[in-house]
């Protein structure tokens, strides 16, 4: 089904963090005494002053935290997150996946103006915001809210109240979402996201939403749900004021020879024997970008510094590779030129479809059919490979366990 990937950010550097920290302290609690919120009246009572404190409104306190009750499930999901350890080239064939490319092309075609104004404004490249919508939410598609999506009050009450090691991030970020509130941004009801409170076409935490968002369709508020206008333009500005995102600068190449470290122009790189991939010229020479190699033996790449703009998302440097080629290809650019060692090509969206369909014929339920690999379809595929012997049961539906279902297995 839909993905949703498993990393959100306020920066999303301290929420990566803050994961690691909750998920450790969920694995030591005892079930009993996460179970059961014996104490958290008393906490929802006593966090009032804290808030006030902080000028939140006793009106908007009452409002939204009176009858909460907090989400517990929060530290139950944590202990059952499932795991996938995917080598590169899989992460990057899920997420430059047909369904993306198709429905990026057309957010492209509809949003066209849109994005040329961000450019405008901020300089960032549309395919950078496309791919992180596209990554982040499925293009705002309103599934992701349905079936993704929670109230985030619950989960920050549950998180602020019962979880020591980060007490005073999740604190800080209920006092944010509930000074959203007051401003008259959102209301309870509407502000729904991830377990940790992310929200909107481009995940944003509250406190993001309150010092980078901004009104830019010019409504009176601003907000990361409904038209995409305030979501793209704020991450642009996001991109631009924390990432320090460079007008007019790609976020590198594809390139082929030489070698060496360090940051060098792109010139200096040439004559050092550094070449684009695809045979074109680097058109700004001046630039500087460094060269890295992921993975011994495949691709390498000139990263300038709007590559490490997208990293400041997602601290992740497979995550921002997947972002900046999911751009490229929006955009009509190619595959990468070398493939990664021992990969194989991406599914196409029916054969996707077809895996799904078949292993949900079979027992393994993907939780749709829609071409989309989430982690529900993951699960299933890891479960048919268990019991198929295929190894490694690594939940990547790739070429081998399509050849197996079709077999029957």
């Amino acid at each position: 089904m839909t993905e949703i990937d498993s990393c959100y950010r306020p920066t999303r550097r301290h929420l990566l963090q803050a994961a690691a920290a909750v998920a450790s302290a969920a694995v030591a609690y005892p079930l009993s005494a996460i179970a059961a919120p014996a104490a958290f009246d008393q906490w929802r009572d006593g966090f009032r002053a804290k808030a006030l404190a902080k000028g939140i409104s006793d009106e908007t306190y009452t409002r939204v935290m009176g009858r909460i009750e907090p989400d517990m499930s929060v530290f139950a999901k944590l202990r059952s997150q499932p795991e996938f350890n995917e080598q590169l080239w899989q992460y990057i064939n899920r997420r430059v996946s047909d369904w993306r490319l198709a429905a990026g092309k057309e957010a492209l075609r509809k949003y066209g103006d849109l994005f040329t104004r961000i450019e405008r404004d901020y300089g960032v490249e549309r395919g950078t915001l496309l791919a992180l919508w596209g990554v982040e939410t499925a293009y705002g598609d309103p599934l992701v809210q349905q079936n993704h999506m929670k109230p985030v009050f619950p989960s920050l009450a549950a998180l602020a109240w019962n979880e020591p090691r980060r007490r005073g991030y999740w604190e800080t970020e209920l006092i944010n979402a509930l000074r959203v509130v007051q401003k008259g941004w959102g209301t309870p009801d509407e502000m729904r996201g991830s377990w940790a409170g992310a929200m909107g076409h481009t995940q944003w935490m509250p406190e993001v939403w309150l010092n980078l968002g901004f009104d830019y369709d010019g409504d009176g508020r601003v907000s990361p749900f409904g038209k995409p206008d305030d979501a793209l333009g704020g991450s642009a500005r996001y991109l631009v004021s924390r990432g320090k995102y460079q007008r007019d600068q790609h976020w590198g190449y594809e390139v082929r020879g030489g070698g060496g470290s360090g940051s060098k122009s792109y010139a200096a790189w040439s004559a050092a024997g550094v070449t684009r991939a695809d045979g074109k010229p680097f058109p700004r020479p001046n630039d500087k970008a460094q060269l890295w190699t992921p993975v011994p033996g495949g691709p390498t790449f000139l990263l300038g510094p709007n590559f490490y703009a997208v990293r400041s998302y997602n601290p992740s440097m497979n995550y921002a590779l997947a972002i900046v080629h999911l751009g490229d290809r929006i955009q009509g650019g190619s595959p990468f030129v070398q493939p990664f060692p021992g990969s194989e090509r991406a599914l196409s969206l029916a054969e996707i479809q077809e895996m799904q369909t078949r292993l949900t014929k079979a027992g393994f339920d993907t939780g749709g059919t829609d071409g989309r690999v989430g982690n529900g379809t993951m699960k299933a595929i890891r479960d048919f490979q268990l019991k198929a012997g295929l190894a490694p049961a690594d939940g990547y539906g790739g070429l081998k366990v399509l050849a197996r279902l079709r077999q029957g297995a």
